[in-house]
Formats: structure tokens, sequence, C-alpha cells
């Protein structure tokens, strides 16, 4: 899981972006930007309270270590208890806490060192079976597997990140990564489902394995003209060195136990697995990731710019069998600005990414491909304070990685895939205190190549239509200058099941509100999630598992004060 009590923000990057952020596909990612020490003294203590017992009281505290300020700290601290809506024994419980020392060597130079370490049980959700052309009807608590099905993890971050200007047009920046974790889980395994009595096959079953990646990034950037051209070049290496250690995977085949998910009794006794063998006894794997990159942004005026990159890729992984792939991934794109107000841009991009799954053979798969380009128009509106963007995309994907239907302990490749379709966004603020983010988006994704699955099926939990809305107003003046509201929505279109597409899950909406008062150095709020308390799937699997039920209507509260 992800914490974010040490998350400064988010940033949703749509498009190509494997040249600066390693290994990536063409649709985007989700980049999280942890937050740094300060120059100075501040604490902020924040407590959450609200349904399904939750108790989650976090604790920010930062500033400088000695009289000049060139050494800095910074530390994060939560703690996470929380009831299942689901008819769970097992409560997530989390712990995090993340310290962070920043040394200004020089006005020039500065080292960051990291920490981060999380531990947290959660229960194992298996979700829901399907029956004929849709998941089971029951309640949204139901659960086919044991109540005290459990997933223990632990990891631990260590790591820094250097940055040197050899001049005001020339910066240096490095980082080191160090990233292990300590998985368990006990689990009575749904792995069959009879459709005409509701009887769930499940098989006791525990796991344990080990994980270390350490990951090493540098690249220079630099800014100079060549005549009245402008140039900002990026180029850098990266390399992810990962091992896989699979302790056991330990799965009582010989015993099963039977659950009517219609008429469900629990307490089925769990077996000591300790003397049975490991099912994946040579499922050890490891991993070395190479790349380098190099990029030029052009400015060849104030209305165009392009930007051209190359990023050469080598994946060697160890398993049963080894297997070592190299890849050119280029990139192309350019922004095209007619007026101070709108911006034209397109792009293309290649990229080359591995797949982490194994055969049921044990054996490693080939590295997932990708290619997409885009093209589209971003308007600023009412005077800068909205921004608008529209844009079509088209993306293919070869050798992606899905659940084997014969074997759902392990994965198959289809051929390709192929995503594509139009997103409109706009963020800003309407008024002042008047703020608003709102998106639409329309996707045909399909299968286009494989040897099993028919071409032309849609891909799973990929709706046509997605919207959203979130827009939230605070008095700017008087004596209730503080108080605000929110209100929004999402809505999710109707969605295949599986890559077969055997069966589907509706649409639906989510509406979501909030209240909230902030004066000096208090906050309050109250949010309301799914006020309309709508029964949904957020995800889909295949028709034994892995179809999960949305949250029902839920309240959080919490309280703050910086000092």
């Amino acid at each position: 899981s992800q914490e974010i009590a040490n998350v400064e923000r988010i940033e949703v990057i749509k498009g190509p972006s494997s040249v600066l952020f390693g290994q990536n596909d063409p649709g985007g990612l989700i980049n999280l930007v942890t937050e740094r020490p300060l120059p100075f003294p501040r604490y902020d203590v924040e407590f959450q309270t609200g349904s399904f017992g939750l108790v989650r009281p976090t604790l920010d505290l930062t500033g400088p270590l000695t009289v000049v300020g060139r050494l800095a700290y910074r530390l994060n601290l939560a703690y996470r208890h929380e009831d299942s809506f689901r008819s769970f024994e097992t409560d997530t419980s989390r712990l995090f806490f993340a310290p962070v020392i920043s040394w200004d060597i020089s006005d020039r130079s500065n080292l960051t060192l990291v920490m981060e370490y999380l531990d947290e049980e959660i229960p194992f959700d298996a979700g829901l079976p399907v029956i004929g052309t849709s998941v089971v009807d029951v309640p949204r608590d139901r659960v086919q597997g044991e109540l005290d099905d459990l997933i223990r993890s632990e990891s631990l971050t260590l790591g820094y990140d250097f940055t040197h200007a050899f001049s005001e047009n020339w910066t240096l920046n490095h980082g080191f990564r160090y990233v292990t974790q300590n998985y368990s889980t006990l689990v009575a395994l749904p792995l069959g489902f009879d459709e005409a009595t509701g009887n769930v096959t499940r098989f006791f079953a525990d796991r344990q394995y080990y994980a270390n990646d350490y990951i090493i990034q540098t690249n220079v950037v630099g800014n100079f003209n060549t005549g009245s051209i402008q140039h900002t070049l990026l180029a850098g290496v990266d390399i992810n060195i990962n091992r896989f250690d699979e302790e056991f995977t330990r799965v009582d085949f010989l015993n099963p136990s039977i659950l009517n998910i219609f008429n469900p009794v629990y307490g089925d006794p769990r077996p000591d697995l300790s003397n049975f063998p490991s099912a994946f006894a040579a499922a050890d794997t490891e991993s070395e990731q190479y790349g380098v990159f190099i990029q030029d942004q052009i400015t060849l005026s104030e209305q165009f710019i392009l930007v051209g990159s190359l990023r050469y890729d080598s994946i060697s992984r160890r398993a049963i069998n080894s297997r070592t792939n190299t890849a050119w991934s280029p990139r192309i794109g350019f922004i095209y600005q007619p007026t101070e107000a709108i911006a034209l841009y397109g792009n293309y991009s290649r990229s080359f990414s591995p797949n982490n799954g194994r055969s049921s053979a044990g054996e490693i798969f080939e590295p997932e491909r990708g290619e997409g380009f885009e093209v589209g128009v971003k308007a600023e509106l009412l005077g800068g304070n909205l921004l608008a963007t529209l844009t079509y995309f088209d993306i293919t994907k070869q050798n992606v990685l899905t659940a084997d239907p014969n074997n759902l302990l392990f994965s198959i490749a289809t051929g390709a895939q192929r995503s594509q379709g139009v997103e409109f966004d706009i963020v800003g603020e309407i008024l002042p205190g008047w703020n608003i983010i709102a998106n639409y988006a329309y996707i045909d994704a399909r299968i286009t190549e494989d040897n099993t699955t028919p071409v032309g099926n849609r891909l799973p939990n990929a709706p046509y239509h997605s919207a959203g809305l979130w827009t939230t107003f605070q008095i700017q003046q008087g004596n209730l200058e503080g108080s605000g509201f929110g209100l929004g929505f999402n809505y999710v279109g109707s969605r295949e099941g599986d890559l077969a597409n055997t069966f589907e899950v509706g649409d639906y909406w989510l509406a979501n509100a909030a209240l909230f008062y902030e004066r000096d150095d208090w906050r309050l709020g109250l949010n309301f999630n799914n006020i309309f308390n709508v029964d949904y799937f957020r995800v889909t699997d295949n028709r034994s598992f892995g179809n999960i039920p949305g949250a029902p209507f839920s309240v959080v509260g919490s309280i703050s004060v910086q000092f």
C-alpha cells in the first residue's frame, strides 16, 4: 500500500514520459512528490476519525538542526486502524514513519538522506465470483474466503538525492534507492466455483516472499543556445537491480474447503502447512535493467517548441530460464502556440518494460512493448485562471500479462492490445475561492492480436465513458471567512469483467461532499463519500475471484493544527 502522510503533491502525468522516469508505457504515470525539510521550524498535528472505526493520527515535524540552517530535518509519522466494510475479522492496521535529513553542502550542492518504513496488516480480499453474465447477487460485505484471511507486509526504503549546480545553466541530479519488502499471507484461496449450486471450492494456502530493489538514477540538465535557438538538454542513465526470493507458496490441494456463497458457514480449521512443499520451488528471479537516454527540448521561436529523445534499455532476467532483451525507444513531440492562450501539441513514443509475472511452467515472459501517439490543444480561459485540455490518443501494447484462465495462480501474455480515445480536462479557479477539477474520457480498449482470446474483445475494467467533477468554494471575507464546502461526482460506465468478455459489471455514479473551516493555524473538515450508498464494483478480474465491491456511504472527520 502507498502511505501519503509524507506526500507533498500528486502529479498526474499523461502521455509519454519514459525518458524522464525510466521504463514506462506511453499512457503516462502518477508521480508522488514527497515532502522535504524546511529551513524554519514548523509542526503539524492531525487526527482523523470516521466510519468503520477509522482512527488515523499523523505528525509532521520539520526545521533546522544547526544555527546557520544548512542542516535540516523532517519527520512524518502516521498510524491507521480501520475495520473493513466487508465481513472480515482482520482489521487494517498500519504504522509508518519517514525521516529525512537535508544538507546544503554549499550554495550549489545539496545532499538529502531519505527513509521510509511501513508495517501493515490488511484483509486478503478475494472479491466475489460470477454466475452467468454478472457478479453473484449477494450483500456487498459477503466474503468467499475465510474471515481471518490476511496479508502482512513490512517494507523499508533507504536512499539519498544529490544535486550540484556547475553553473547557472548546468545541473547534476543523482539519486539512489534501496527498497526491501517482506510479504506474507494466510488465505482460503477460491479457485473454483459451481454456478449451479453456488459452492466455492477453496484451498488453504500461505505464502512468504522477499523482494529487494536497488535503483540508481543520474542525469545532467543544461541550457544553451545555438544562434537564436534555445536548447534544454537532458542526458543520463538509470539502473534497477531486483531480486525476488520466493520463500514458499504452500497450498493444500488435497483437502478442499467448500463454502456456499448464498449461505456461508465460516470457520473451517486452517491446516498446518509448515511441512507442505512449496508450489513454486524455482520461482526466485533476478533482473537487471540498464537505461541510457538523451533528450533535447528546442525552442525555435516563442510560438514553436520541439522535443526529441532517444532511450536505450537492456533487461536481463533469470529464473528457470534466462532472457536478455534490448530496445531503442524514440520520442518526438511539438508544441505550437499561435496565441498566448492556445497551444497545440502532439507526440509519438515507444516504450519497453519488463514483465514480472511467470507462466505455469515457471518461465519468465518477453518484456512488454508499447507504441503511442497523441494530439491535442490546451487553452487558458478566464484570463488564465482556468486551463482546459482536449486530447486524442492511440496506444498499442504487446505482451501484456493477465491471469491464466486455466491456472489462476499464474500469468499468460496477450498478443496485442489497443486503447484509443478522447480526454477532456479542465482545472482552475472560476471566481475567487471557487475552484474546479473536471474531466471526461471516451476510451475504446480492445484486443487486436492473440492466439487464444478473440480479437476485438474489450479489455476488462475499461469503460467507454468515464467522468468526474469536484468543485469547492471557500468564503473569502466576513464573519464566515475560511468556511467552505465541496461537491462532486464520479461516473464510470459499464465494463467487461474479463478478457473473454463472459460477464459485465454495470455503470455507477458516486456523489461526494465536504465541509471545511480554516482559520489561522487550525483546520476542521468533514468528508462524505458515496452519499447515496451506491452498490458498485471498483475492480474486476475473472470469473472465480477479484471482483471487489466498492465502499458504501462513509464519513471522515479531521482536525489539524500547525504551529
